[in-house]
């Protein structure tokens, strides 16, 4: 966990809070967008300036009073449950607006915490907040900065301020994870209560109601000595049912996790009995894309005989992707095969990073074109040379006498008798062919 002073961004919904943290982020990105209630889960990154860090943390929109629905509710409480563990907390205004009897509530409960406050007045950049400029004298707050989160106005001053009220520290050496792990799926198959139970604390909201998790989450978690970096991802929906901005960002926020993973751990919810064809699309995408893949079919005490029976006749349909990945059952209610998922993970990453001996690799390929002779138009195939050239994924360079002619299926030949004599499950193989002499 982070040892790093946090300041915590907090302020009424659609101030500008989600922006002003992507104007300070540097990895991570909120989003933004032009109505109320976009963030729910918090978002974090490490932000450095002038040789210092700090922990800067995005909120949910917060209020004083209690809101009617139980995950808007939740939303707000974890807000002023951030409120308790920041160091400093930047509250946000929106200058064009001045001063309302929200703002003037928040203010109130917030310097109740003892917390160091800044504030933090937005779109200095437009004159509706010159008119305003006298009402922020009125709340009390000492520290006060103008920006404009859009365009960056004033934002190196206030990044000064922050280091100015922040306690000194010591110098700051960020551990990077060993690998990325990446929770994948359609909405509302488990993923945000996994990424809880692996935690062990509430990290993400967790909801009946599909599209709860709006952002791709991550966190450190500690195994085998080592730190993994786990994100949660939103449900990912059928391009025809992506038809608002927020759907699409959901969607986006969903495929750059997949390009920075190593494994992925795609969610299936078992109850239904079937592995549907997007899910199936998902997993060859992020196998042609070099990823590591682990298939979990949540909801095992959801599922009676008949389902487990459909379950297994649909998937013979696909043995030829199914027998190449690992497949666990597991229930984030019950908590079944919970404890199995992290050892998994590390065998697959210990496959993923699996080094071929050259002259074995060579031999083997060569043993198999040998004893199976692949042909083009009659004539045949000829592999001079085979070297892996990269592991993480496994990258494999054969050097052949026509490299057209070595496509898909033909790789695909060689990949299988890899396969049937090295446990390669989970982990893709890719191949680069070359002319060789």
């Amino acid at each position: 966990m982070s040892t790093l002073p946090r300041v915590v961004i907090v302020g009424r919904m659609n101030v500008g809070k989600s922006t002003l943290f992507n104007r300070l982020s540097t990895d991570v990105k909120s989003m933004a967008l032009d109505y109320q209630g976009v963030t729910r889960d918090f978002l974090k990154d490490t932000v450095c300036w002038k040789d210092r860090c700090f922990e800067l943390v995005d909120s949910g929109g917060i209020s004083v009073h209690k809101l009617p629905d139980e995950l808007g509710e939740r939303v707000r409480l974890l807000g002023f449950t951030l409120v308790e563990k920041a160091d400093l907390i930047m509250f946000v205004v929106d200058g064009t607006v001045g001063l309302t009897n929200d703002d003037q509530q928040l203010i109130s409960a917030i310097r109740k915490k003892g917390k160091p406050v800044i504030l933090v007045i937005n779109k200095i950049d437009s004159k509706k907040t010159e008119e305003h400029a006298y009402e922020w004298q009125s709340v009390g707050i000492e520290h006060q900065f103008g920006i404009s989160a859009q365009h960056g106005m004033g934002v190196a001053e206030l990044l000064d301020g922050i280091l100015g009220l922040l306690p000194a520290q010591g110098a700051y050496q960020e551990e990077k994870p060993a690998y990325q792990v990446v929770l994948l799926g359609k909405p509302n198959v488990g993923k945000s209560s996994l990424m809880n139970l692996m935690l062990k604390q509430e990290r993400t909201l967790v909801s009946p109601i599909p599209g709860t998790t709006r952002e791709a989450i991550s966190e450190p978690i500690r195994f085998y000595q080592e730190t993994i970096n786990m994100t949660d991802t939103p449900g990912i929906r059928k391009k025809r049912s992506v038809s608002e901005s927020l759907e699409q960002m959901m969607v986006k926020s969903s495929f750059r996790a997949v390009e920075n993973a190593d494994i992925i751990l795609l969610m299936v919810d078992g109850s239904e009995g079937q592995l549907s064809d997007q899910e199936l699309k998902l997993a060859f995408y992020c196998f042609e894309q070099g990823k590591a893949i682990i298939i979990l079919f949540n909801k095992d005490d959801l599922m009676t005989d008949i389902h487990r029976a459909d379950l297994k006749f649909d998937l013979e349909k696909y043995t030829h992707f199914i027998d190449k990945v690992p497949l666990l059952s597991i229930s984030c209610k019950t908590g079944k095969n919970i404890g199995k998922i992290m050892p998994l993970v590390h065998e697959v990453w210990q496959r993923y990073n699996y080094q071929f001996d050259d002259v074995k690799l060579d031999l083997m390929l060569k043993a198999a074109l040998k004893k199976t002779p692949l042909y083009h138009q009659s004539e045949m195939l000829v592999l001079l040379q085979a070297k892996q050239v990269k592991a993480a994924p496994i990258t494999i360079l054969l050097r052949v006498n026509k490299p057209d002619w070595f496509g898909p299926s033909q790789c695909a030949f060689l990949e299988n008798n890899l396969r049937a004599q090295v446990d390669l499950s989970g982990v893709p193989v890719m191949f680069v062919t070359r002319k060789g002499s």
